[in-house]
């Protein structure tokens, strides 16, 4: 049973870090980039203190290796005696 909420939970968290990550923008997110007008940077920029977005998906990110952790334990436990009968 618990299991099947970790699996839910983790679900969760995989569409919120996906979601977040593309609601972010990147240091030469606008149109001239991709053409080469803001290559003149670093490959991932300098920047100042992190952002809501970014602290979050730190956040979602690390409850992510958690409830990972938490399924692979469960994977590795023994499992009840199966029934013999149907």
């Amino acid at each position: 049973m618990l299991q099947n909420v970790i699996i839910f939970v983790h679900g969760l968290l995989c569409f919120a870090i996906v979601g977040l990550v593309l609601l972010q923008r990147g240091k030469g997110a606008d149109a001239g980039a991709g053409f080469g007008a803001g290559a003149s940077g670093t490959v991932f920029g300098a920047r100042g203190s992190a952002t809501f977005f970014s602290k979050l998906t730190a956040v979602l990110a690390t409850l992510f290796f958690m409830s990972s952790m938490s399924l692979a334990w469960f994977a590795t436990r023994p499992q009840a005696a199966a029934p013999t009968s149907i």
